[in-house]
């Protein structure tokens, strides 16, 4: 599989993004613990670096869901295949996300979770690409806007399974 890809947005670029966005959240949460969820698989390599730059001690968990449609669509109907472990009752929940388009898996995640009685819910997504948002949804904390540009790879991000390994972003240039 060669695709034809355009960085963009570099390595370098991600990691310094990365350890604002740490800051961001620690001062947010001043001091409170939190419980940081990853939504696999996309996310992990963000997640992994992330926390790594938390100096907060958070608790870790992850989360993996399926999106049930036809062909290259994702479906409407979202399902866990793998879900949480660590209580979040009375406790501060992150959800760590790699891209948030339609917004329809973090709808879900966040309603599944409201049920669970958090202390507070917000969401973290490297990427945010509101003008997919299918419906009204705000991301806490955003690593990248990357309105306008297409299919994404990389530090992550994946087509096909592929391309996930990749320590930058990139836009691939006719899917």
């Amino acid at each position: 599989m060669n695709h034809q890809m355009e960085v963009v947005v570099s390595a370098e670029d991600i990691q310094k993004r990365v350890r604002t966005l740490a800051t961001e959240i620690e001062t947010y949460y001043a001091g409170e613990s939190v419980v940081c969820v990853c939504v696999l698989k996309g996310a992990f390599l963000f997640f992994a670096d992330l926390m790594r730059c938390l100096k907060n001690g958070p608790e870790m968990d992850f989360v993996r869901l399926s999106s049930y449609g036809s062909g290259t669509n994702r479906g409407k109907e979202v399902h866990f295949t793998k879900d949480m472990e660590v209580p979040v009752q009375d406790k501060h929940v992150l959800l760590i996300e790699d891209i948030v388009d339609s917004g329809r898996s973090v709808e879900f995640l966040k309603h599944v979770i409201e049920k669970r009685g958090p202390q507070s819910l917000k969401v973290c997504a490297l990427v945010d690409k509101q003008e997919r948002r299918e419906i009204d949804l705000s991301v806490d904390f955003v690593g990248f806007d990357l309105t306008g540009k297409g299919f994404l790879v990389g530090y992550g991000l994946d087509y096909a399974e592929k391309y996930r390994e990749l320590d930058a972003l990139y836009e691939v240039i006719n899917p």
